[in-house]
């Protein structure tokens, strides 16, 4: 989170605390006091007609926040620099106005938290929140701040009662405000039993360890360089430095250790009657400390190697980082959380198909059962008939056969007895004309036997063309049941393409690692080789004021021939060589230092020499 963003949060609250009719918008007169007051704070120069020239076009009416930001952008953000200014009056600056709005303590005086501990809560939060308008904090970060604060205290957040609060605070806001935020605090929910400088001492340590970069402080056994005796002093770690003071109260500084990536922190063995002792080396000097016990001990290594590790990584602030892979933990759990929900959303529909294909599957069988079972109805009732009539038919045959042969019979005995008896032709004409009847019956049952035959033709194909009918519905049911799986095989293929483009998706992220660690070295090659330039400057800066160098009046001296200006001849010339050189110098630093070589070289002409590093060291560690 960039300073700009942390400014303009409180700058946010202040605003929003000038707009009484909550309109969204504040008057002129208001927003030039603000602005003036914001010049103060700042540190920036004020600029009085900025305002009206930026609302020249606006002079009646009230001005909202979006008419505001560009000017604050502009005129102020802008020409912020960090390190020139104190947060923490800027931050009261805001507070004070919001507060006198929204901050209401209990009238009784029974608030558990001071007002100065509530605006120390306030600039928590305002770290902690997220970077949305209006400013809110996650439930996540509640819990976190909430834990820090009664870990301080050595108390144990109660988890039932804050998942309690939590569930009752409106879905769309996502979290909490920093004013119901301290009515929380103050109500005493979590905090019971506790006196109010417990609380206050905890939320102090909170503040200075998250706001103030505050890594670590206490009191250490020092080592002297030049008295090489033994001291007590209060330290105080920060990611860049690590101060020590006389005491606690931190009013006299008695020198600073700056720490960079080439620090170590070792442990020392016992000696000079001294315990649980460790060292921390420089570049320039190794600084011997000695805890009140190897808990102690193992603290300050440890918490001296983590600011050791944020400047070897480029950070500023751990709890900036901490809170950044926070976020992201946060933002690829609800990612996860998505893409789970699609998942789980995207197999139910898929089993919602499947369940509906299976169904249908089920329709399409008990119809085919049904039609199998009406056309096993249709053929035995056929085949019945079928029977019947075959019956009837070997019967008529039967019939048939044996009159035939009782007729032959007689034709034959009727024959041999016309020859014999010749006087009975007319019984043999009777008899033949029976005989005539008789196969004219014959002819007929040999027509009904023919028109028999053709019926169970006729049914015999009928009945090939329903065995061909359910053939037909067979195939199309076997036909379904190839495309159903051809589609679960598609759905499987698709699932696969899409694991593949996962962890291709994997791989790609793998490489982006590797190519910011790759550009993380390049950066700190780079810082190398300006820390290299910035060396080489100084030195020509040594050597330029080594040349401007005056004369003093002793070296003056009088030319009879030359005049009384003479002696002035070679200081002239030198002076003009050194301003050559000079310009040479500014003409070859346009890499990044030019701005440090410019300002060297203005600086020399005040001062003889440039001091060393060593004299600095020499500076911030005076005698114990």
């Amino acid at each position: 989170m960039d300073l700009r963003a942390e400014l303009l949060k409180s700058i946010w609250y202040a605003f929003t605390a000038l707009d009484v009719e909550k309109s969204g918008k504040v008057s002129k007169s208001q927003l030039k006091v603000l602005s003036h007051n914001l010049y103060t704070v700042l540190c920036i120069p004020h600029d009085p007609v900025a305002l009206e020239e930026h609302f020249r076009d606006d002079d009646d009416g009230p001005v909202s926040s979006q008419g505001y930001m560009p000017y604050l952008n502009k005129y102020i953000l802008d020409k912020v620099e960090e390190g020139a200014f104190v947060k923490e009056n800027f931050d009261e600056l805001c507070w004070t106005l919001t507060a006198k709005k929204n901050y209401k303590p209990d009238r009784n005086g029974n608030s558990l938290v001071s007002h100065q501990d509530a605006f120390k809560l306030w600039c928590l939060f305002n770290f902690l929140s997220e970077d949305k308008y209006p400013l809110v904090m996650v439930p996540d970060e509640v819990e976190y701040l909430l834990k820090k604060i009664c870990t301080a205290m050595n108390v144990e957040l109660n988890s039932c009662e804050l998942d309690d609060l939590l569930s009752q605070e409106p879905q769309g806001q996502g979290g909490l405000t920093v004013w119901q935020f301290l009515d929380v605090v103050n109500s005493g929910r979590f905090l019971r039993g506790i006196e109010q400088e417990a609380i206050s001492m905890a939320v102090e340590e909170v503040y200075q360890e998250v706001i103030e970069d505050v890594l670590k402080q206490g009191y250490l056994w020092k080592k002297g360089q030049l008295r090489r005796n033994w001291s007590e002093r209060w330290f105080m770690l920060k990611p860049s430095v690590l101060s020590y003071y006389m005491s606690e109260e931190r009013k006299e500084k008695k020198g600073s250790i700056a720490l960079d990536k080439h620090c170590c922190v070792e442990v020392l063995p016992d000696k000079d009657g001294k315990r649980c002792m460790f060292c921390v080396k420089t570049l320039s000097r190794t600084y011997e400390m000695s805890a009140s016990d190897t808990r102690q001990r193992q603290e300050w290594t440890l918490a001296i190697q983590t600011a050791i590790r944020l400047q070897a990584e480029g950070k500023k602030s751990l709890h900036k980082d901490l809170k950044q892979k926070r976020r992201e933990q946060r933002e690829q759990r609800e990612q996860r959380k998505a893409a789970k929900e699609e998942e789980t959303q995207r197999l139910k529909q898929l089993q919602e198909e499947k369940e509906r294909k299976l169904q249908e599957l089920e329709l399409l069988k008990e119809a085919q059962r049904q039609a199998e079972i009406l056309l096993q109805e249709e053929e035995q009732r056929r085949r019945q008939q079928h029977e019947e009539m075959q019956r009837t038919l070997e019967i008529q045959l039967r019939e048939a056969e044996q009159a035939r042969a009782s007729m032959q019979a007689e034709m034959v005995l009727k024959e041999a007895e016309a020859e014999r008896q010749r006087k009975r032709i007319l019984e043999l004409e009777d008899m033949q004309g029976r005989l005539q009847e008789a196969l004219q019956q014959e002819v007929k049952a040999r027509q009904d036997e023919e028109a028999v035959r053709c019926a169970q033709a006729r049914l015999l194909a009928e009945e090939e063309e329903k065995l061909k009918e359910l053939m037909k519905l067979k195939e199309e049911q076997e036909e379904y049941i190839i495309k159903t799986q051809r589609e679960k095989q598609v759905l499987k293929q698709e699932m696969e393409n899409k694991n593949k483009c996962l962890e291709e998706a994997q791989k790609q992220l793998e490489e982006v690692r590797v190519n910011r660690q790759r550009v993380d070295q390049d950066v700190m090659a780079a810082q190398r080789k300006l820390r290299q330039a910035s060396t080489n400057v100084k030195h020509w800066n040594v050597q330029m004021n080594r040349l401007m160098h005056p004369i003093g009046p002793g070296d003056k001296r009088t030319n009879v021939s030359g005049g009384v200006f003479a002696g002035y001849q070679p200081l002239l010339s030198r002076r003009d060589s050194s301003l050559k050189l000079k310009q040479r110098v500014e003409d070859k630093g346009s890499d990044p230092t030019r701005e440090n070589s410019k300002e060297n070289v203005s600086n020399g002409g005040n001062s003889s020499a440039l001091p060393s590093p060593d004299a600095d060291t020499m500076a911030t560690e005076p005698t114990n």
